[in-house]
């Protein structure tokens, strides 16, 4: 059984740092695409950064240079790294792995950053 479990969330000041995690159970997280989403109250979910089975990272381009995706292919661990918060940034963020016929979710990991 896969099972994807984030933690790392929080209640932070604006311009501070969070490190998510997302460790990864039932599956190897080498061989496939990992993303990182968040959904804010009322809003849809959002895309905000990608690993490749290759290692290559891609964001989104509000959140480049801010955040940083990682995986620890050893310890079955993807990471986002959040630097340099902003109130909008208040979201439950969600670990993701998937392929042309798979696709998990993690539960969710709240951050919330006060002004």
């Amino acid at each position: 059984q896969v099972q994807l479990v984030e933690s790392g969330g929080g209640l932070v000041q604006a311009g501070g740092s969070l490190s998510l995690t997302c460790a990864a159970s039932g599956i190897n997280i080498s061989d496939y695409a990992l993303g990182w989403y968040r959904q804010a109250p009322g809003n849809q979910r959002e895309w905000l950064a990608s690993i490749d089975s290759s290692g290559r990272p891609t964001y989104i381009s509000r959140v480049k240079g801010r955040f940083t995706i990682s995986r620890d292919t050893a310890k079955n661990t993807i990471y986002l790294l959040l630097n340099g918060l902003k109130p909008d940034d208040t979201a439950d963020y969600y670990c993701r792995i998937y392929a042309s016929r798979i696709d998990y979710w993690g539960q969710g990991t709240q951050v919330t950053v006060n002004s």
